[in-house]
């Protein structure tokens, strides 16, 4: 149970299961920092991203393609979503969180009737095939590539929000909505850009993360409670605590499923419950 391999084996699992809660947070975080809602419809959007990619995936057997096309697709639906109705009842905090709970419903159902019921996941022609191997680890190449694509994704969010004017007026906005309106930036448009690319980035997890998770009616549900606990544990608005809490959860959950698996929402919760006792605004949150 404690030898190197084993622990090795356990790490990489817990690191792969962190970059797809990455890709799904980082969003989700800077849309719950900007709107100050808790957009329940997001892991619906995973969900549907996931089917969308496996899909064209199976037509094409092109990974890439895959993906762009389902972070395009529910990318447009997200922005249907915020134009359509999250912008008529914004500041509104209990019919915003009411609406995205209407919209997982909806997203849900008719994923449900459209692919059925049954477990998918992407075709073995799309995916990235062998084992990497290290004495007597072994361990696939997909789930390292996972890791390496949120890695990707981690540095590129962070170079844009902390160098570029479209990252400053979100950090702005993340800070003090009010000052930035004041200022003459359009915050409505602002929110619904970070809705478009929170959705876009859950979808690009949908659609890799079916390589690992299979994606099924419920996984929506899943996966939006990891990416919640993230994000408390990371702080609103941050990409670095996106990614701190990501691989935190990922490598807690993969070993206490190996070594206690009675307890493994235990060990998820209780780091959240003591980042809310002793530091309520998350490990790399601010107040705004």
């Amino acid at each position: 149970m404690f030898e190197p391999v084993f622990l090795a084996q356990q790490a990489l699992n817990g690191l792969s299961f962190g970059a797809l809660l990455f890709l799904l947070a980082s969003g989700l975080t800077l849309v719950f920092g900007l709107q100050r809602i808790v957009n329940l419809a997001h892991g619906a959007f995973y969900m549907l991203g996931g089917y969308i990619g496996i899909i064209i995936a199976t037509m094409t057997g092109n990974l890439l393609l895959a993906a762009i096309v389902s972070m395009i697709a529910v990318g447009v639906t997200a922005l249907v979503v915020e134009l359509g109705l999250l912008r008529f009842v914004r500041g509104q905090e209990m019919p915003e969180v009411l609406l995205t709970i209407g919209v997982m419903f909806v997203v849900a159902d008719l994923c449900l009737a459209f692919f059925g019921g049954d477990p998918k996941t992407l075709p073995a022609q799309a995916s990235i095939q062998g084992a990497f191997q290290l004495g007597g680890l072994t361990y696939p190449w997909y789930r390292l590539f996972v890791i390496a694509v949120a890695v990707a994704v981690g540095i590129a969010l962070a170079l844009i929000q902390s160098k570029t004017r479209v990252g400053a007026v979100v950090r702005a906005g993340v800070d003090d909505r009010e000052i930035i309106s004041a200022m003459g930036v359009n915050i409505s448009w602002v929110f619904t850009g970070m809705f478009v690319v929170g959705a876009a980035l859950a979808a690009l997890g949908g659609t890799i993360g079916s390589g690992v998770l299979s994606i099924r009616p419920g996984i929506q549900n899943d996966v939006l409670l990891y990416a919640l606990v993230v994000i408390i544990i990371g702080g609103l608005g941050s990409i670095k605590g996106a990614a701190v809490g990501a691989v935190l959860i990922g490598v807690i959950d993969a070993f206490a499923k190996a070594w206690i698996p009675e307890f493994a929402y235990f060990t998820i919760f209780a780091p959240m419950a003591l980042v809310l006792v002793f530091r309520p605004t998350g490990l790399f949150g601010r107040t705004a």
